[in-house]
């Protein structure tokens, strides 16, 4: 099972929210890339690439993602989907906002807020404000996650430094393209 792993950044610095999130994707076993989505953002994709447990930092440099606004990062994600088996998150503002927005076009089911990884299938996740845990088991074929990452700890920066550039793999993207295709992917009310 192969993961992408929408991370939390400030175009700068990524947010601790993501190295607890990448435990919970290494948790499903099988290779996990990094997406670093923002505008003038490759000194965050350089810092995930740091992180132990990511096999590729995709990194989409553009104007379109500089405002975190959910929408063209669904669509960035949605033209990367063809390769992955599971989509993860943080649980931060911006992995509630896409995410849904992921499951919807893709016609699968969200878990949120997922608390542990029984296997790449089942998870268990809080309910009824934390009193009852939850365990969900998804029969999709893509799995749509995000993590609640106060419950992971943070997974270490690799101990053997890495070749970043190997790592590395620049999306282009172009705002008028995104916009064109949220349009398309929208469902009439």
């Amino acid at each position: 099972m192969t993961a992408l792993l929408l991370t939390a950044h400030d175009n700068t610095n990524l947010k601790d929210a993501t190295a607890k999130a990448l435990t919970a994707a290494v948790a499903l076993g099988g290779n996990v890339h990094v997406l670093v989505a923002g505008a003038n953002c490759k000194s965050g994709a350089d810092a995930a690439a740091k992180l132990n447990g990511v096999a590729m930092v995709l990194l989409a440099d553009n104007a379109a993602y500089a405002h975190d606004l959910a929408e063209p990062v669904a669509v960035l994600i949605m033209s990367l989907a063809a390769n992955y088996d599971a989509f993860v998150a943080p649980s931060t503002g911006r992995g509630k906002n896409v995410m849904p927005r992921v499951a919807a076009l893709l016609d699968v089911m969200h878990v949120s807020d997922i608390i542990k990884v029984v296997a790449p299938d089942t998870f268990e996740r809080p309910i009824y404000a934390g009193n009852a845990i939850q365990t969900v088991k998804s029969k999709d074929a893509k799995k749509v996650i995000t993590v609640r990452t106060s419950t992971f700890q943070a997974g270490a920066k690799a101990a053997v430094p890495r070749s970043r550039a190997s790592m590395l793999r620049p999306i282009p993207a172009s705002p008028a393209s995104s916009a064109r295709r949220c349009r398309r992917a929208s469902v009439p009310t």
